[in-house]
């Protein structure tokens, strides 16, 4: 029997049609996952893919674009510290360091010594503008590729989404 690869049908559901091979080549095997995951896992790339475009057309990379909209909702005079920042992106220093390095060859930021060895970062006028049109862009397009979604679905598919990013939180980091 050959089998078209279901991302590729005209089924609605491809993902059910994965599932349905499965159960059909291997009896017994679960697979009430697949229904969920598959359309996550080509949502996330669909949005990522996305996103890349829009910043790309906007010169920023996803990394500029965190650090910028970290400093930008931190509110007026929009600078925090390193470790600050490292807390709020959760990445390590080294790459808070990297990243407004870049950032600061761009003149999108500046770096000010405070207090006790920490070093304040500080969004600059340049960095300001920037944050503020990527903001408008980016969410202005994941807006209109939702769009399809009533606010009550939207509510509903939020709080599941949270709950199940809760749950497999939780899942992995009790993993060796």
């Amino acid at each position: 029997m050959t089998d078209t690869y279901p991302l590729d049908s005209p089924s609605p559901y491809p993902a059910a049609d994965i599932a349905r091979a499965w159960q059909r080549e291997r009896p017994g095997t679960p697979t009430d996952s697949i229904e969920i995951v598959t359309p996550l896992w080509r949502l996330a790339k669909l949005f990522a893919d996305d996103r890349r475009r829009v910043l790309a057309d906007l010169n920023i990379d996803p990394a500029t674009l965190d650090l910028l909209s970290v400093l930008r909702r931190a509110g007026a005079p929009y600078q925090l510290t390193t470790r600050e920042l490292a807390a709020r992106t959760l990445v390590t220093a080294g790459a808070i360091s990297q990243r407004v390095t870049r950032a600061e060859s761009a003149n999108l930021v500046t770096r000010t010594p405070a207090p006790h060895r920490a070093v304040l970062i500080t969004l600059t006028p340049t960095g300001h503008a920037l944050i503020e049109r990527s903001v408008d862009q980016v969410l202005t397009r994941e807006s209109a590729l939702i769009s399809s979604l009533t606010p009550e679905s939207r509510a509903h598919l939020a709080t599941a989404l949270q709950s199940l990013l809760n749950d497999v939180t939780h899942q992995t980091s009790n993993q060796p």
